[in-house]
């Protein structure tokens, strides 16, 4: 081979052999494992990477320290750079392409049309009208390469049912045919993607060489990248969707997948247009869901729990059970610890309400409360306190809580915009990828909002809590980039170190005094501090501003914003919001079907 010259789709296709997940860090494709140590025995991640532009590549970790160039890590690899598609220059067709009738026979017999077949160009050779010719055009409409399979083919046969004509770019079957870049449609067979092409679906494409052949990735990923999703139509085969697991690890894309239902007991698109027609066909892709994000649940779907109806543990002290409502839940993990309780959490989850109301999708990590507790705070807020209803408890005190049709009517108002992350579904000491999660949630789930409480809980289900501080920079530098690059909001919750005095022995707030790296509030625009007022005050809490890139004002000591609490309803607000009626009271959702007599 000629002096090689580095080529981004050559490391795509060698990620696609290796099946390692990756992710890129500017001019840098970070692998998950290193090729050659798979992390060693402690399997450390994320310490091998290659340079895009320069094929240097080097893994970091002690024992290792592999370093080289991008052909010595193919040679080790077994992955061939053999230009091994340009050999020669396929013919272009002078004129348009027209089915031979050995090849609209074939194709009739499996439910597709003339029409259809001149849509992807599907002919038979003039001297073999037994073989199927399949082309591969790229976006430009330029014939790359070619199938040819045998239409007398059985399984008794001697020779292959299909092989590619010499010198074929294996891209995606059918690019040429697409016509705008909404949704692709990718099948595993040639001849699915024109069963679905044949029942309405527009975009429709099929992978070259089966599931186990993924150098298209490499080869179509740059007009794959321009689609605004791609809807998995694979086979299914053992209970399970072919070229999903590929898909969905190689391709930064928001991801639709056909549901098992809808194949109808059938292995693939082209059996169920033959048994059940070009409805279904169509019906099978309009019904494909969106991928399942792990440890995300829809807020909505949280079971609804009135505390107040909670079985409760009596602690034998009147004092103390009156303060927590009749005793300790079960479930619960009692924590005595000195003086917490501010409410910056009770704050955020108020922002929480205000975002739902503008119209955005949300997502909350919260790493104390259960979600039951989680959505049942938001929804007191929600409500406030004209839709509240009220009870004496034993202790001769007025309690507040919402009837179950009413925290219903909230939950279904914000069904498919509000999201939690599952932290039930942890199992041990399960490490979770909470970067990747949020990143995940935000493409498949169009979040635009998300609130992490607190950064030393999230700590507890990252991938490395390796020397702290520096993870702590690396996690919240994570959320930096990822709030640049989707354009999304992110509040961090994080703790303070005990706070100074100011001259009159009060205590002041700076930025210094956020505890955990200095890195923290070096990469962050806008650092707000929510502390509880004095006795004396006439206000509940207020709101410093220590830091605000953008604006540059600030809110400190005396300037402070002044906030009023209500614990009936858990609302943090100003004195003329008290009653702010949220959109669920405006356009409310009916919660069940009305009945008419027609």
């Amino acid at each position: 081979m000629s002096k090689y010259n580095m080529r981004e789709e050559d490391l795509w296709g060698l990620v696609a052999q290796l099946g390692i997940k990756t992710r890129v860090h500017g001019d840098e494709v970070q692998f998950e494992y290193c090729p050659y140590c798979h992390g060693g025995t402690k399997k450390d991640k994320w310490k091998f990477g290659i340079n895009k532009k320069t094929g240097a590549y080097g893994c970091f970790k002690g024992g290792c320290m592999k370093q080289g160039h991008f052909v010595q890590l193919c040679r080790d690899m077994d992955y061939s750079l053999e230009n091994d598609y340009g050999v020669r220059q396929f013919p272009q067709p002078d004129k348009k392409i027209i089915p031979r009738e050995s090849a609209l026979a074939y194709l009739k017999a499996r439910g597709i049309n003339r029409e259809t077949a001149e849509r992807y160009c599907v002919t038979a050779f003039e001297d073999k009208p037994n073989v199927l010719w399949l082309p591969l055009f790229d976006e430009n409409n330029k014939l790359v390469g070619a199938k040819e399979r045998r239409m007398d083919w059985k399984k008794t046969s001697r020779f292959p049912k299909e092989k590619w004509t010499t010198g074929s770019k294996q891209i995606l079957f059918g690019i040429h045919q697409c016509e705008s870049f909404d949704s692709l449609v990718v099948t595993e067979g040639l001849i699915d993607a024109m069963s679905v092409a044949q029942s309405g679906v527009k975009n429709a494409c099929s992978v070259p060489g089966g599931m186990s052949n993924t150098k298209w990735i490499s080869l179509s990923y740059d007009w794959i990248m321009k689609f605004n999703e791609i809807i998995v139509f694979g086979d299914l085969e053992n209970d399970e969707v072919t070229l999903l697991k590929d898909i969905t690890q190689r391709i930064n894309k928001r991801v639709r997948v056909v549901r098992k239902q809808d194949y109808l007991g059938k292995k693939d698109a082209n059996e169920i247009l033959l048994e059940f027609g070009e409805d279904e066909v169509r019906k099978a892709v309009e019904n494909a869901q969106p991928l399942e994000v792990s440890h995300v649940l829809d807020l909505a779907d949280v079971p609804d729990e009135n505390p107040l109806d909670v079985p409760k543990v009596s602690t034998g002290v009147a004092e103390l059970d009156r303060a927590l409502k009749g005793g300790i839940c079960f479930g619960q993990v009692c924590l005595l610890t000195g003086k917490r309780g501010e409410g910056k959490s009770t704050f955020m989850s108020q922002m929480l309400c205000e975002a739902l109301d503008q119209g955005l999708n949300t997502f909350v990590y919260s790493g104390e409360l259960p979600n039951t507790n989680f959505k049942s705070w938001l929804n007191y807020q929600l409500a406030g306190i004209s839709n509240m209803s009220s009870k004496v408890n034993r202790f001769d005190e007025k309690e507040f809580y919402l009837e179950k049709e009413t925290s219903k009517r909230i939950s279904e108002w914000y069904r498919g915009r509000a999201y939690i992350f599952d932290t039930e579904s942890i199992v041990g000491d399960e490490l979770v990828d909470l970067v990747a999660t949020v990143k995940r949630v935000i493409v498949q789930n169009n979040v635009q909002f998300i609130c992490i409480d607190n950064l030393m809980t999230a700590m507890d289900v990252v991938e490395s809590q390796n020397e702290l501080y520096l993870a702590q920079g690396k996690f919240v530098s994570n959320l930096k980039q990822i709030a640049k690059a989707y354009n999304v909001a992110i509040i961090l919750v994080a703790h303070l170190r005990k706070a100074g005095k100011d001259q009159a022995g009060i205590d002041a707030f700076d930025n210094d005094a956020v505890s955990g790296s200095a890195d923290i509030t070096n990469r962050v625009d806008i650092i707000m501090n929510y502390s509880k007022a004095k006795e004396t005050d006439n206000f509940d809490s207020k709101l410093q501003i220590g830091k605000n890139r953008l604006a540059g004002t600030l809110k400190l000591g005396e300037n402070a914003i002044q906030l009023l609490y209500s614990p009936h309803t858990k609302r943090v607000y100003e004195v003329r919001s008290l009653d702010k009626h949220y959109g669920w009271e405006k356009d409310p959702v009916p919660v069940d079907e009305i009945d008419v007599p027609f």
